[in-house]
């Protein structure tokens, strides 16, 4: 009887197809890790982004584009991420 937690299209795999959904899923892990490291950089940012908007003239505020950067890069990765991690879990 066939699993009926793995998804449909996932059930006759040949084992070159289910060694390309590991290799995709753990490319979806591994940039589902490096956003969040993003976000953990994003924050430490954010520290200095207030005084960034505060001291510097005009529409340099090079620390406020740098964090922006960060956290756009970090949405990115997250739904590519787990875009690539779909499907039922490896355990």
């Amino acid at each position: 009887m066939a699993n009926m937690l793995i998804p449909f299209e996932e059930r006759n795999l040949t084992p070159n197809q289910v060694e390309h959904l590991d290799k995709r899923r753990a490319w979806g892990l591994t940039l589902q890790v490096i956003a969040g490291l993003l976000a953990i950089i994003g924050v430490v940012l954010w520290l200095w982004v207030g005084q960034d908007l505060t001291y510097s003239p005009g529409w340099i505020h090079p620390m406020f584009y740098y964090d922006a950067i960060v956290w756009v890069a970090a949405v990115v990765l997250i739904g590519i991420g787990s875009a690539l991690r779909r499907g039922a879990p490896e355990f």
